[in-house]
């Protein structure tokens, strides 16, 4: 059976990782959200080849996660800068790091914190709400087709 390609899947799973399911490319976002907006920083930070970080960078522009914009007038020099598209990926980010702290923590423990700056805590852990503010527990959670999606392959037998 061939697989299909991402264009040819009504799932948005599959469509938001043929976007950002490289890890290069979320590791970019995630510096970005830590405040690099520079190639030089996402270059010394993630030690990625040029021309990789190029490729990655380029897409991302391109797809909209990132804008390219002047340092200034009159500078040739250009930053990275995440558009709305890309910040709001910070709850995928925010929940990849604490499952990663979680199921997978380094020997040293997190590289980053997620804190509220405001309150200078760190963030309860991301997980779906009620517009109450209640937590779901995961039992209560379902996912299920959407009208005119695709059969799940495991009910057309």
């Amino acid at each position: 059976m061939k697989a299909k390609s991402y264009a040819e899947m009504q799932c948005s799973i599959a469509r938001t990782l043929e976007h950002v399911g490289s890890w290069w490319s979320l590791l970019i976002i995630r510096d970005a959200m830590m405040g690099a907006r520079r190639f030089k920083d996402f270059e010394k930070s993630l030690g990625i080849a040029k021309n990789t970080l190029t490729n990655r960078l380029t897409k991302l522009v391109d797809i909209g996660i990132f804008e390219k914009v002047a340092v200034s007038e009159n500078s040739a020099f250009e930053e990275y800068v995440l558009t709305k598209q890309g910040r709001d990926l910070a709850p995928v980010m925010i929940a990849l790091a604490q499952w990663g702290d979680k199921w997978v923590p380094h020997e040293q423990g997190p590289s980053t914190e997620i804190i509220d700056a405001d309150a200078g805590r760190k963030l309860s852990r991301i997980w779906p709400r009620r517009q109450d503010g209640e937590i779901i527990p995961l039992r209560k959670i379902r996912m299920k087709r959407a009208k005119g999606a695709p059969k799940k392959v495991w009910e057309e037998a």
